[in-house]
């Protein structure tokens, strides 16, 4: 049971490792194209029907005749990763295993919606995946197994979402070839302690705040890089034009008022040091690097990037 890019090395990994698939539940196809008259097909649905695999897609399980339905699989356990709809009860207790679920985060920090830049841009300094033996509550059931990765000034969201999601792939399989062999799993449950809630992100968050000191907003950059992708301006040749900073480095040796261009490679003074872009995307074009930017457009040195 899942939806986007995140779910399918999962998937992936259960077909290869020749377990059955009864079936696969994704969320319906989408309104989408320029003008919102193609229906596209999720990443996890794409994945499953080219595998000759039925592809379930409700818009709720809370119907009688879809709890019914999927009873009717006599599944052993369901697999849920980033699916996206609310499991009732009766579809928790279905299968003879419960469901399980990849969670992008070492629980009970981080859960919720988007522990993955949550997690970037609080400064934590590793992260990972949990499998959680899923009940009613929200990610707050009991983790049979969790694997951890280090966060550094590298990563970004997009690059911890392709470790973390082929990571969650690896520990299910283990977890599954545990099941397999003993029939149970012994699950940790939470502690009652350092619980946090990754909120959903905002586009109001995506504006960066140069009077922050450069390593917090290095990791809201990060936290926010590709999507939605955190943005400032910069002045052009007539007007500000709205930039966003996919990457950056933090620069040593250069200060200034925060947001004040310090040289003509670009570095933006913050609150306490200040930052370089590494790859950045005027609005309207492609990302590039740095050098292919400043081909186009070159702010001048004590400009105000705001």
């Amino acid at each position: 049971m899942g939806t986007p890019d995140f779910s399918v090395p999962t998937l992936s990994r259960i077909i290869n490792d020749g377990h059955d698939v009864a079936a696969v539940y994704s969320q319906p196809p989408r309104a989408a194209g320029r003008r919102g008259l193609e229906a596209r097909r999720t990443p996890v649905h794409e994945f499953a029907a080219s595998h000759g695999i039925e592809v379930r897609t409700p818009t709720s399980l809370k119907p009688d005749e879809e709890r019914a339905a999927f009873a009717r699989l006599n599944a052993e356990v369901a697999i849920v990763v980033a699916y996206g709809l609310i499991l009732p009860p009766p579809v928790l207790e279905a299968p003879k295993y419960g469901c399980l679920n990849v969670h992008a985060s070492l629980l009970p920090r981080w859960r919720g919606a988007a522990p993955i830049q949550r997690a970037i841009m609080a400064g934590d300094t590793e992260t990972g995946v949990a499998i959680m033996q899923m009940e009613p509550g929200l990610d707050t059931g009991p983790v049979v197994h969790e694997h951890r990765v280090p966060i550094t000034d590298h990563t970004t969201s997009q690059s911890l979402h392709d470790e973390l999601a082929q990571a969650g792939a690896d520990a299910m399989s283990d977890v599954l070839v545990r099941l397999e062999t003993a029939g149970t799993l012994p699950a940790n449950p939470q502690a009652e302690d350092g619980v946090t809630y990754a909120a959903k992100i905002s586009k109001q968050e995506a504006h960066i705040d140069f009077t922050q000191p450069a390593g917090d907003v290095l990791r809201h950059v990060h936290g926010l890089s590709p999507f939605p992708g955190a943005w400032c301006t910069l002045q052009g040749p007539d007007r500000p034009v709205r930039v966003k900073l996919l990457e950056v480095e933090r620069i040593t040796g250069k200060s200034g008022a925060p947001g004040t261009v310090l040289d003509e490679n670009l570095a933006i003074a913050c609150a306490d040091g200040a930052i370089r872009p590494v790859r950045l995307q005027r609005e309207g074009r492609a990302a590039m690097d740095l050098a292919t930017f400043l081909n186009g457009l070159t702010p001048a040195i004590g400009s105000k990037a705001g």
